[in-house]
C-alpha cells in the first residue's frame, strides 16, 4: 500500500489574497464608515451631544465575536479618527476604545455563550463606564464641570442603537464566515 505523499500547499492567487484582505479589514472598514456617517452634519443644534457612538458598539461586537478582525491597532486608528471628527482631545477616544477592547477580551469567554439580552446589558454597562470615564477626562482636561445631559443622551442613544448595529454586524459576520 502506497503512503500518501504530502503535497506542498498551492500558492494562492492574487484574487484569493485580495479577497482575504478584504474580509480581514471589513469590520474595521465598516466601523470607519459608521464613524464617518455620525460625523456628517445634519443640521441639529449640538449634534455631537445627541448622536450615538457607533465605534463603541462596533469595537464591543467585533472584539467579542471575532477578536482577530478587530486588533488593538485598528481600535486605536478608529479612536484617532473619532477624535479628529469630533474635535475631542487627541488620544481620548483611542484610550476609551482600547479600554473597552481590553474589558471585552477579559469577559469574552463568558459572554459568547450568553443570550443577546445579557450581551446587550453588559454592553450598556461597559458603555456607561467608558462614556462616563470620557466625560470625567474631558472635564479634567478643560478644568470645568461639563453638563451631564448631553453625555446621558449620547449613552442612551448608543445603548438603544446597539441591537440595530448588532443585526448589521451579524449579517456581515455571517457573510465573512460563509465564504471561509
Amino acid at each position: 500500500m502506497a503512503s500518501p505523499v504530502a503535497r506542498p500547499p498551492r500558492p494562492r492567487g492574487f484574487w484569493q489574497v485580495l479577497d482575504q484582505v478584504a474580509r480581514d479589514v471589513a469590520p474595521g472598514a465598516l466601523t470607519v464608515a459608521l464613524v464617518l456617517a455620525m460625523g456628517i452634519p445634519i443640521g441639529l443644534p449640538a449634534q455631537h451631544g445627541v448622536m450615538p457612538v457607533p465605534a463603541l458598539a462596533a469595537v464591543y461586537f467585533w472584539t467579542l465575536y471575532r477578536p482577530g478582525l478587530m486588533p488593538p491597532l485598528a481600535v486605536f486608528a478608529i479612536g484617532v479618527l473619532s477624535d479628529l471628527l469630533t474635535g475631542a482631545p487627541l488620544g481620548l477616544h483611542p484610550l476609551l476604545l482600547l479600554l473597552l477592547h481590553a474589558g471585552v477580551l477579559t469577559q469574552r469567554r463568558v459572554l459568547t455563550r450568553q443570550s443577546f439580552l445579557l450581551v446587550w446589558v453588559v454592553f450598556g454597562l461597559m458603555a456607561t463606564a467608558v462614556l462616563g470615564l470620557g466625560w470625567v477626562l474631558r472635564a479634567l482636561l478643560l478644568f470645568r464641570l461639563l453638563p451631564v445631559e448631553p453625555a446621558l443622551y449620547e449613552l442612551a442613544l448608543t445603548v438603544a442603537v446597539y441591537p440595530a448595529l448588532s443585526w448589521l454586524f451579524v449579517r456581515v459576520e455571517r457573510g465573512l464566515a460563509a465564504a471561509e
